[in-house]
């Protein structure tokens, strides 16, 4: 079954690079955070028929860490033009399409490529509190295996060591892969602001959706809306809301290593504001 999953694949791959020139771009990211929801956010998404996902997987990964196989490659992935062309035909709007690749918010590199290869794209960002976000990421990782280190305290004493020279490296080598970059930041991915700010003179604070992931679990018809109209797409009606990639997170940290994390966190909690228009939920 395996064997022939993955002739199904590949034979998929190679039919969307053939006809890649006749496919479309996406309009819009869903780029992070991590462990905030944004799978839950695609799937909804993906029930309107406007809105047109990947032929193939929700994230292609093109920004980060498939670079290096080329633009072919990646618009190969997306629906074809005559089908986008029909569905605007009845439908009386614009169809587009879109992906979800978490790590692209983190990677240093993966604004910059989107700048240049998606003129005119929007993102959209998912953030939810960075503790619970941190404790999350610890957990969904020990479950893959790429964690080792089963003890959250000391995962977090490790992340500077594992992380040092890491975005340099890919910079300097920008086809490279860094291992605990992407699997092991768990501080890092939940300093929003640093990451925002990288992104707005690349893309233009006009084209960033940034949404708590808390209100969004929250009131979906409310956040949803918002969404649609900042990509300028009717309702059509509202799709079925449900949680994915939910984790239970392990028995709670100590108090000393809960306020610590919390005043690291708060300088960055606190220049949210402007992107959220007021404070985030788990501050208030």
């Amino acid at each position: 079954m395996r064997t022939m999953k993955r002739s199904v694949l590949s034979l998929s791959r190679a039919t969307g690079r053939f006809t890649s020139g006749a496919r479309v771009l996406p309009s819009f990211l869903i780029t992070g955070g991590q462990r905030c929801g944004t799978t839950s956010l695609y799937r909804a998404l993906a029930q309107h028929p406007l809105l047109l996902k990947p032929v193939l997987h929700k994230g292609v990964h093109y920004f980060d860490v498939a670079y290096g196989r080329g633009p072919a490659w990646y618009q190969a992935h997306f629906p074809l033009r005559v089908g986008a062309a029909l569905l605007a035909h009845r439908y009386g709007s614009r169809a587009l399409a879109f992906e979800s690749s978490p790590y692209y918010l983190f990677h240093p590199l993966a604004g910059e490529r989107i700048a240049a290869d998606l003129p005119g794209v929007k993102l959209i960002v998912l953030v939810r509190d960075p503790v619970a976000r941190a404790r999350s990421a610890h957990a969904h990782e020990l479950a893959r295996g790429y964690e080792t280190e089963a003890c959250f305290e000391h995962a977090l004493e490790l992340e500077a060591p594992r992380l040092a020279g890491a975005e340099d490296l890919l910079r300097d080598e920008p086809f490279s892969l860094h291992h605990s970059h992407r699997h092991h930041a768990y501080l890092a991915r939940g300093r929003y602001a640093e990451q925002l700010d990288r992104l707005e003179p690349l893309i233009g604070r006009e084209r960033l959706l940034v949404l708590d992931s808390h209100r969004f679990f929250a009131e979906p018809e409310a956040v949803y809306d918002r969404v649609l109209d900042f990509l300028g797409v009717p309702n059509l009606g509202y799709p079925v809301f449900e949680r994915y990639n939910g984790r239970s997170l392990p028995r709670g940290v100590s108090p000393v290593l809960e306020r610590a994390l919390r005043d690291h966190f708060e300088v960055y909690d606190a220049r949210l504001a402007r992107w959220l228009g007021g404070e985030p939920s788990w501050r208030r």
